[in-house]
């Protein structure tokens, strides 16, 4: 958030830690520069579990304020019911005080337009500009916005999405599912989704806690073994676990494996191409090959992006597709809305359940199989662009794809990507391959390139 860089937006909103990056003083100053964009609109602001919530949701609302804006407060919500709440009302749009998967020393905020999907990138700049240029444009003592909270709305999120999933089929199955909202928001809707289709619930970390005690909040593998042992332990159909605001899932299956958010994906993406031949299907770079596959097997098309859950949803406006996802849980259900919807995920995956009679690990098990291996190589800031100039020269003549890094594809089913990390000195490496020792040369192959190219530039 430095003036040097004047940079506020990072991959998914402003993030810091509290009170050290990112500061009341901060968070006034970027509301009024949010409210100067919307000039004086009406915005929904809300906030997930996080103790620094409030704070930083009443100096934001303050900011907002300063300059003419009217704010409903819808309070603790989820992020996918705000989005919605904000399209389905034409506000002119809205902020969320989350840190999404980071720990609870973070939190930070997302800027919604008024289809509920996050600004794009101009328009980000419109607001750093704004903030940094400090041309914030203050209202008169009596044009000043007015508060107002919002009732109701949960009840208008679960409701949106039983519409997009057979309910009564979903009910007749009675499954049991094993629910872990990381002590946050998500325990105010998914439990309640899940017994609305007529499903057991057994919930874990549904305190609502903004120190997240239970597991930190990012639905990663390590982080997920008490909802493992739960599964197992009940007995139950399916695992599903959210991120601290909901707008992510990560499932496990009947035998309490933690499945990659690829699968869960690539498993939706089947069945709504087999319902929907012909359709783009929006994914970023990072996604693994099985995607693809998918698609070519049941008459789709992917579109590839940047990574970033923005950049998905603002393709997804542009190429008029109606499904998008990426690699570790997000899913974007166009028919109810172009966002990460982490409820909206659960229940699709139950309706693939009830339409098949299968079982989870049965679906997954059908899909194309990839072993994956991933390598983090540090790499100071000033080298990056350079690295990547001359790494992507050592791959010519290859089937490579530069939209974001470097991804390059191989005739026996294999591929890597290798980019340069948005947030830290690092470059990260996502291989797959049919088999665990390709994945691991690849990895292997590309460090000792991306070392070697580093060597070379310090000297």
């Amino acid at each position: 958030m430095s003036i040097v860089s004047r940079r506020l937006f990072g991959t998914n909103g402003i993030r810091g830690i509290v009170n050290k990056e990112l500061t009341p003083q901060i968070a006034v100053q970027t509301g009024a520069a949010i409210g100067t964009f919307f000039k004086r609109g009406n915005l929904v602001v809300g906030y997930d579990a996080r103790t620094s919530g409030p704070l930083l949701a009443n100096a934001v609302i303050a900011g907002l304020m300063s300059t003419g804006c009217n704010v409903l407060i819808a309070g603790l919500v989820p992020t996918p019911a705000l989005q919605l709440w904000i399209r389905n009302h034409r506000v002119n749009g809205g902020v969320m005080i989350t840190a999404s998967h980071n720990p609870a020393e973070y939190n930070g905020i997302k800027v919604m337009w008024k289809d509920g999907i996050e600004l794009s990138r101009p328009q980000e700049v419109k607001i750093e500009n704004i903030y940094f240029d400090s041309k914030t444009n203050l209202a008169k003592w009596n044009t000043l916005g007015a508060t107002c909270e919002l009732k109701g709305i949960d009840d208008e999120y679960v409701a949106a999405i039983k519409k997009h999933v057979d309910v009564a089929a979903i009910k007749k199955k009675r499954y049991h599912v094993a629910v872990d909202p990381t002590n946050s928001v998500g325990s105010l809707t998914g439990p309640r989704l899940l017994r609305e289709l007529g499903c057991k619930v057994t919930t874990i970390n549904g305190e609502i806690d903004g120190t997240f005690p239970g597991r930190l909040p990012e639905p990663r593998p390590e982080n997920l073994t008490g909802l493992s042992s739960t599964v197992k332990a009940v007995r139950a159909d399916l695992g599903v676990a959210f991120d601290s605001d909901a707008d992510r899932a990560v499932f496990v299956d009947e035998k309490g494996e933690i499945q990659p958010g690829d699968k869960s994906f690539a498993l939706v993406e089947k069945y709504f191409l087999m319902d929907n031949p012909g359709e783009k299907i929006v994914t970023s770079i990072s996604s693994s090959s099985m995607i693809k596959d998918v698609a070519d097997q049941y008459g789709g098309e992917v579109v590839w992006t940047k990574i970033g859950s923005v950049t998905v949803s603002q393709t997804m406006k542009k190429v008029k597709s109606n499904l998008g996802g990426e690699d570790y849980g997000g899913i974007f259900y166009g028919p109810h809305q172009s966002v990460r919807d982490g409820a909206m995920a659960a229940a699709l995956i139950l309706d693939i359940m009830a339409r098949t009679g299968k079982k989870v690990s049965e679906l997954l098990d059908e899909l194309p199989r990839y072993f994956i291996g991933k390598g983090r190589i540090e790499c100071p800031e000033r080298l990056k662009q350079q690295v990547l100039s001359r790494l992507i020269e050592t791959a010519k003549g290859l089937d490579v794809y530069t939209l974001d890094g470097l991804k390059v594809w191989y005739k026996d089913k294999s591929a890597i990507l290798v980019r340069p990390s948005g947030t830290e000195a690092v470059y990260r490496l996502y291989a797959e391959a049919k088999n665990a020792v390709r994945v691991k040369q690849l990895v292997d192959e590309y460090s000792s390139r991306v070392k070697e190219i580093i060597r070379e530039l310090k000297d």
